[in-house]
């Protein structure tokens, strides 16, 4: 069984205990953003400024990408937005469908692999909301190389990610609160499964990979993007009272420059 399999089955149990984001949103919530009155987040806590969205949502075509949970979908469908969420968990997918159900909203859910959008045609979304889950794959490259193919010219892609400085020290005493500095960036989990801390943690928590911030960031300008806004959040972490270990970033998707 492959890793996306694994962290497939290993979120469909995450969800059903209602990690921080599988928690659906409200009907209460739901309602105003009918009205106009509404946030979303791509990292833990901070809200995505309303500047990063068009003016007016309705009638643009929008992918919550590897977003399933019940959380952005529904508030941008109800705020207008034609949503498609996609994701690698059914159940957190079951999340999406069941506000959709209970408030009446039109939205698509469609479960697959997020290096892999073979099943959308070209430019055909206006912006794609992709919150913090691209280090639970082993390369994020593909994940811009298919936004750019899936978006429209001067399409948004509004992504949250893991700093990978979190990654440096040791998991297990991590979880609990020490640092002890003792890997190297790129890190992943697969490659330290002989320590008894890191297997349990990878197999109640999902595999994870910490990728390069040249990964995340030049990675998204050689698909095709200029990224035009940046905050920082925290990261929910034992890092949190010393440094934001969540990053956010707003690009654009360029049409020909004609430059050679």
């Amino acid at each position: 069984m492959s890793y996306i399999e694994k962290n497939s089955q290993i979120w469909d149990k995450r969800s059903e205990n209602n990690d921080i984001w599988s928690v659906a949103v409200s009907s209460d919530k739901v309602n105003l953003a009918r009205e106009g009155v509404w946030s979303i987040v791509l990292t833990p806590s901070r809200p995505v400024p309303a500047s990063w969205f068009p003016k007016k949502l309705e009638g643009k075509k929008i992918l919550c990408l590897a977003g399933g949970g019940g959380q952005q979908g529904p508030i941008l469908a109800a705020a207008g937005a034609d949503v498609t969420v996609f994701d690698n968990s059914r159940v957190q997918l079951m999340k999406d469908q069941f506000v959709a159900q209970r408030d009446h909203l039109p939205l698509r859910t469609v479960q697959g692999n997020m290096q892999d959008l073979s099943v959308f045609d070209d430019e055909i979304f206006d912006c794609i909301v992709h919150p913090w889950s691209n280090g639970y794959i082993d390369n994020v490259r593909p994940v811009w190389k298919e936004c750019a193919r899936v978006l429209k010219k001067n399409g948004l892609l509004l992504a949250g990610f893991g700093n990978p400085i979190s990654s440096i020290f040791n998991v297990g005493k991590f979880e609990r609160g020490i640092l002890q500095v003792e890997n190297r960036i790129p890190y992943a989990d697969i490659d330290h499964l002989d320590d008894p801390e890191t297997r349990a943690i990878a197999e109640a928590d999902g595999f994870y990979w910490s990728h390069t911030l040249e990964d995340q960031i030049q990675g998204q300008t050689d698909a095709g993007f200029a990224i035009v806004d940046f905050y920082e959040d925290i990261g929910g972490c034992a890092l949190d009272q010393y440094i934001n270990s969540s990053i956010a970033t707003k690009a654009i998707k360029l049409g020909d420059t004609g430059w050679e």
